[in-house]
């Protein structure tokens, strides 16, 4: 008996742009979701590090902001603004959805198989979420940069 492997990309088919167009929006709010998540944790294990500067005195202190003060940190920064504004509102719309609002009556699957939570409301707030995010990006370097 031959296995199929079709189905066990790992993480090749988890991150395959290809497949973004294929699924739709929702591929990519499901891909920016885990990316964002993984970004975030690694700023918030960076930030305790160099926030824990403080204790080493005012000069090391002032040295460790210095990286903020630069054009690559403002961009980093807004970047972050960006994961954070976008992982926020894509949990909401989660847990929305989870709650059964936005999803619509229940229907009997016949094929082709067309599921009720992929509608143009989730559609509509995962677009919003991602304009939410550019636009906290884009004021966040208004300031940084002014």
């Amino acid at each position: 008996m031959e296995r199929e492997t079709g189905a066990r990309e790992g993480l090749k088919g988890w991150l395959n742009p290809g497949k973004i167009g294929k699924f739709g929006i929702e591929r990519l709010a499901w891909l920016l979701m885990r990316l964002t998540g993984l970004g975030l944790l690694a700023y918030f294990i960076g930030h305790i590090y160099e926030t824990s500067h403080i204790l080493d005195g005012k000069a090391v202190w002032d040295k460790s902001l210095e990286m903020t003060q630069t054009t690559e940190g403002h961009l980093f920064l807004a970047l972050v603004i960006g994961m954070c504004v976008f992982h926020t509102g894509n949990g909401i719309r989660l847990m929305i959805a989870q709650m059964g609002y936005g999803i619509g009556k229940t229907e009997r699957p016949d094929y082709p198989y067309k599921p009720q939570s992929i509608n143009m409301k989730g559609k509509a707030c995962i677009y919003a979420t991602l304009g939410m995010a550019a636009l906290a990006m884009w004021y966040g370097m208004a300031v940084m940069f002014a």
